[in-house]
């Protein structure tokens, strides 16, 4: 169990970690791995709301992470937005109410990390919003309305880049309940990165190193339209006429795959079911190139030093491509084939790492909360 109800401190902070889907678990492993080493000032409860959740896709992360197994698990599962959200907001409220945390803290733009918030809002518990201040300035995105949302009603932001705090501070966010603190997923990356390199699924699958793309493709934009998702995936079946490309198949994209799409790709793909984190990262960190419509792989790719195409017309990180190696790239076969011609060919060097980028942003999470801490 990650934490206990307490029998009487009143010094110790109670934090509420939410998860509800994978790309929340790196960023909240970190942030409770640190908040355990200080058991004189925190106490700690997990809950997964069950956003998403199967083995592949969520159990095998808390094994690979090194996380505690969750003291609630919601078990709300898959729905519209409005259902979903509903669902959690239902079922977390008596968590709350039960436990009564100092604060409940979400992380990333997930339904679970708006509805969340809004009970915590609603109960008077005050909320830190890890990676607080991403905008793609495109309200068509459902994650960001949820961004939006959260970062109106979180009482601490926390965010992973100075652009995120020029956001808020344009939004009309008071600058006290802003704190830059860095990119908490890399502290996971920085973690991890020896295990993974260790992972022997590079030389399984016959892959030489710098020799392969990798594919993630997942957004509704991109996967839910059986027109859209032909386009890209004929792109890549042409990169995989010159390059080898491996694509781990979410769940989503792979519901949306006929049995025409599904041939075709597979011959010219090596297609894969949804992978651990560690032999996931093995497999980005030995890339000639990474192909993507995720938020995190991003950030991931820019660390590693590996040439990302973001098939998205916009990216609430923008860092990624000021510093990094991310480009966006339109939905269009012949667009993303040009564009994977011209990454194969870049060197890996060509990168910068952003500012508290570190491996050390969990920390600094730990103490901001910690600096706040008000008698019970």
């Amino acid at each position: 169990m990650a934490g206990t109800v307490p029998s009487g401190s009143s010094r110790r902070q109670r934090i509420l970690h939410v998860v509800g889907a994978r790309p929340n678990f790196m960023k909240t492993a970190p942030v409770m791995a640190e908040m355990a080493r200080r058991p004189a000032e925190f106490e700690q409860l997990l809950v997964h709301t069950g956003q998403h959740y199967d083995f592949e896709m969520s159990g095998v992360f808390f094994r690979d992470l090194e996380m505690p197994t969750p003291d609630r698990f919601l078990d709300v599962g898959s729905g519209s937005h409005a259902e979903q959200t509903a669902r959690i907001m239902i079922a977390f409220e008596p968590v709350v109410q039960d436990w009564r945390p100092d604060w409940v803290v979400v992380v990333g733009d997930v339904n679970s990390t708006v509805a969340c918030a809004l009970v915590c809002a609603k109960l008077g518990v005050r909320v830190a919003h890890v990676e607080a201040g991403l905008r793609s300035c495109d309200r068509t995105m459902p994650e960001e309305i949820n961004r939006l949302v959260t970062d109106q009603l979180a009482d601490l932001l926390l965010t992973p880049s100075r652009d995120a705090d020029a956001n808020l501070r344009k939004e009309g966010v008071d600058q006290a309940r802003i704190e830059f603190v860095g990119n908490v997923m890399i502290d996971t990356l920085v973690k991890h990165l020896a295990k993974a390199r260790g992972r022997p699924i590079v030389s399984r699958m016959g892959l030489e190193a710098a020799g392969y793309a990798l594919v993630t493709l997942h957004r509704p934009s991109n996967v839910d339209d059986p027109g859209d998702l032909r386009e890209v995936l004929e792109g890549l079946c042409r990169i995989g006429g010159t390059l080898p490309v491996v694509f781990p198949v979410h769940p989503r994209t792979r519901h949306s795959l006929d049995e025409g799409m599904l041939s075709a790709l597979s011959a010219r793909v090596t297609l894969l079911d949804p992978l651990g984190y560690l032999d996931f990262i093995a497999l980005l960190d030995s890339a000639r190139l990474v192909i993507t419509d995720s938020g995190g792989l991003q950030e991931e790719s820019t660390y590693l030093g590996v040439p990302c195409l973001t098939v998205r017309p916009n990216t609430e990180r923008p860092i990624t491509i000021s510093c990094g190696t991310n480009r966006l790239v339109p939905r269009e076969r012949d667009a993303l084939v040009a564009a994977a011609r011209t990454a194969a060919e870049e060197s890996r060097a060509t990168r910068a790492i952003p500012e508290l980028w570190d491996g050390a942003t969990a920390p600094r999470v730990a103490r901001a909360i910690a600096a706040r801490a008000s008698p019970r």
